[in-house]
């Protein structure tokens, strides 16, 4: 937990720039993610993973567009990147494999 407070309160700090930042990468990794679950196939599963993809990326995005409170955006960016690597490394490995 101390490690989340402590990337949170420099989150804080530079709110400004991480946002700018944040928005960048979070929506590459999302657009990764995207074309992993796309090149497996357009099954109701991969429909539904990509879903999930594009709903927590746009909702980053809105909450650092709407001005959210930081500790708000901060964890929403943790979800959606978390959420985008999980299926990116499951896709790719059912690609793979």
């Amino acid at each position: 937990m101390k490690t989340y407070h402590n990337y949170l309160e420099g989150y804080k700090r530079g709110l400004i720039g991480f946002a700018t930042l944040s928005i960048l990468a979070q929506s590459c990794l999302g657009s990764i993610a995207a074309m992993l679950i796309l090149m497996g196939g357009t099954s109701v599963g991969q429909m539904i993973q990509l879903f999930f993809v594009t709903i927590f990326c746009m909702g980053f995005n809105g909450a650092v567009l709407s001005q959210q409170k930081p500790k708000f955006v901060f964890a929403t960016l943790i979800i959606s990147v978390t959420l985008s690597i999980v299926f990116s490394i499951a896709n790719l490995l059912s690609l793979i494999g």
